[in-house]
């Protein structure tokens, strides 16, 4: 595919790079759910590959802990620091990990609890411990949103219990959660299937295992959480990796949670793997070369690009390049040589440096010397 490209750009011996945007669209497909909301984001590319209602606001249950832990981690360091339940957490309804008032327990351990167990004790202490008070933390929450790019979220508790002014919609949980996967300290959490805590004033742990099947049922699964009042249904924010694809799969109000998330991650692994575009590895064509030992020296990008394409898509990249017609020796490998774009659908996917693959040496005096009084000898006879 590049060779081509390259040989016509050569022939014109110049190339000009299109002026496009660089944002990575969002090119997503439609796909039949039982969900009444469905997003299927690919964490690395930030790519939304499925979608279903991706824009209305819902509420989300106890998926709203996804953020909250988000935000804990995020603002405060010390994850292990020991702290006093306040008695505003104690006796909270729905799920809890039975914190009793002045307990003493990590910042580390109400993390698991709220995400194993979706403590809501737990959400209430975290949140009055790091923001101060439960509006504290709530604002927190919505700039940690707002900086994430969900524009269509609100967040007026720290643990999803039923709020009118308490929502989100899909696409921006997918982004939320996209995000959050990113973090190595959050991504353990999630993933762990039993965490053992000390149990202040017990001779024995505070045992959580956690809720979401989808890591024990899906080959690869890796988080996230779960979620469900009444008001919002059954929700869940799933994820899976396999080699270099990660996804995450958000269904709100959806009865068979669980099965219809593995579908729909199903279909995502099968229909749009993770393509390589470029990379420092893979050659994107050769640039002759002069005074050099070699007539001619691969090029490479500076970076790897890999993106979830189907078959058609991945047949329908176009490249833009924009590179030297011609080096002399001597260059370092590395050395860049101008910019490679591609692009789906006439937007920008990505855009990086062409470099020298290998070093290109120079050739020694005598060899120049005789190789330019050969190439003058025909023009000298005439």
């Amino acid at each position: 595919m590049f060779p081509k490209i390259i040989n016509r750009f050569f022939a014109l011996l110049f190339s000009v790079a299109l002026v496009l945007s660089a944002a990575r669209p969002n090119i997503s497909a439609k796909a039949i759910t039982c969900a009444s909301s469905m997003a299927l984001i690919e964490v690395n590319s930030g790519r939304i590959i499925y979608s279903h209602n991706a824009h209305t606001k819902r509420e989300m249950a106890s998926t709203t802990k996804i953020l909250t832990a988000a935000t804990v981690i995020e603002n405060h360091e010390n994850l292990d620091e020991v702290i006093s339940v306040p008695k505003e957490a104690v006796g909270i309804e729905g799920s809890s990990i039975y914190l009793a008032r002045d307990e003493k327990i990590s910042i580390r351990d109400l993390l698991y609890g709220l995400m194993l167990r979706s403590g809501n004790d737990a959400a209430m202490a975290l949140a009055i411990h790091i923001g101060g008070s439960v509006s504290g933390f709530c604002q927190l929450m919505n700039e940690t949103a707002k900086k994430i790019g969900a524009r269509n979220s609100n967040f007026v508790n720290p643990h999803g219990l039923h709020h009118p002014e308490h929502y989100t919609t899909v696409y921006d949980l997918a982004i939320i959660s996209a995000y959050a996967m990113k973090n190595p300290v959050f991504k353990q959490i999630v993933s762990t299937k039993v965490h053992k805590a000390t149990w202040e004033g017990r001779d024995y742990p505070r045992v959580m295992y956690n809720k979401n099947k989808i890591l024990s049922m899906y080959e690869g699964g890796n988080g996230i959480k779960t979620g469900y009042t009444k008001k919002a249904g059954r929700c869940l924010v799933s994820s899976a990796q396999r080699g270099n694809m990660e996804v995450v799969c958000v269904v709100l109000n959806c009865g068979p949670m669980f099965e219809e998330c593995m579908r729909i991650m199903d279909m995502a692994f099968s229909r749009y793997p993770m393509r390589t575009l470029v990379s420092p590895q893979k050659s994107m064509g050769k640039l002759p070369a002069l005074r050099s030992k070699q007539t001619e020296i691969d090029i490479v990008a500076d970076q790897e690009f890999s993106y979830p394409l189907n078959e058609q898509e991945y047949n329908n990249i176009k490249y833009d390049v924009d590179i030297r017609a011609i080096i002399y020796a001597p260059m370092k490998k590395g050395t860049p040589i101008g910019k490679v774009s591609g692009y789906l659908d006439s937007k920008k996917l990505f855009e990086v440096r062409a470099v020298l693959k290998d070093d290109l040496e120079v050739l020694p005096f005598k060899e120049r010397l005789e190789y330019i009084l050969r190439t003058e000898q025909p023009s000298q006879a005439q």
